[in-house]
């Protein structure tokens, strides 16, 4: 049985995925950081990755098959207002545990973002050439280039994805589903474009990843893209709410302090060749969110918060 250790275990990612490698059979550790997390089937522990000194001895300790490395300073507006904490959680954090990784010979997969492309064309592929253009875009880029450094033979991940999560605000799906449910207007950006999977779909297909040990740079998203404002009318077409409380409105009109790229539409052609296999759809996906909250998901997922 593989030992998985996952951190960011309480955030949408970290937590779903923990969740979807103990149901499929692996040994998983969780480290999350200041939510503690309590009755998971999996161990958890709370970590302060911050601390970096002492992370190469905890890994070794824990000596994993694989880490999954999903922690990250990942609110766009916080990481600008903090850069300093960014730098060290982005930046800083991933190269330590790809050094650490190495050195007790685990896998390691690093998990980044879209965002480190600046938007003005899409359909990115792994071999264009990034244009930050925030700081957490600007930090995850160069966690990026230090984990490249430190672990060649690691696989970074970037990623876009949206789902259920223990606070039940961390996805713009989370954010659609709580207002229209109440009644209440909400604006959809028509002019921002992006491809995100369903969280387990994402958990699903990392697990894969590692099954066939792959490694290097991979876009791990949807094959389709689609406008946030598309998004949020899917997403209330899915659950039967009223897609007429979503204004059409333009990015240029929110008023958002923190620039963000418009045009995150990513190619995939690089993952569906190596896994040989078409990437679950939008459609798919939003199908998955409703039946795991008719299940009872969202409400699983919020006990695990101590």
């Amino acid at each position: 049985m593989k030992h998985v250790l996952v951190t960011g275990a309480s955030g949408l990612l970290g937590l779903n995925l923990a969740l979807t490698a103990a149901q499929s059979g692996y040994h998983v550790t969780g480290w999350s950081g200041r939510h503690a997390l309590v009755q998971t089937p999996f161990e958890a522990e709370q970590v302060d990755l911050t601390e970096l000194e002492g992370l190469p001895a905890r890994i070794a300790a824990l000596s994993p098959d694989v880490i999954i490395h999903c922690a990250a300073l990942a609110n766009i507006d916080q990481a600008e207002l903090h850069p300093g904490l960014a730098e060290k959680l982005n930046a800083q954090v991933p190269g330590v545990i790809a050094q650490a990784a190495r050195a007790c010979g685990a896998q390691l997969v690093h998990i980044s973002t879209d965002a480190v492309f600046d938007g003005s064309r899409g359909d990115y592929r792994e071999t264009d050439a990034p244009n930050p253009i925030n700081t957490y875009a600007r930090t995850k880029l160069a966690g990026e280039a230090a984990v490249a450094a430190a672990y060649p033979q690691a696989l970074v991940a970037r990623v876009n994805f949206y789902g259920w999560s223990a606070s039940g605000q961390r996805s713009l799906a989370e954010f659609f589903y709580t207002h229209l449910r109440a009644e209440q207007t909400v604006n959809g950006f028509t002019d921002v474009f992006f491809s995100p999977l369903y969280v387990k779909h994402l958990a699903q297909l990392l697990l894969l990843m590692v099954e066939k040990s792959l490694s290097g740079l991979y876009h791990v998203f949807s094959p389709q893209a689609t406008s946030k404002y598309a998004f949020g009318v899917s997403l209330a077409r899915q659950f039967g709410l009223d897609e007429s409380l979503i204004n059409p409105v333009s990015f240029a009109d929110a008023g958002l302090s923190t620039p963000r790229p418009l045009n995150l539409s990513m190619n995939t052609e690089k993952l569906q060749a190596a896994l040989d296999a078409p990437l679950p759809s939008e459609q798919e996906g939003l199908q998955a969110l409703y039946a795991d909250a008719l299940a009872g998901l969202p409400d699983k997922l919020v006990a695990y918060l101590a």
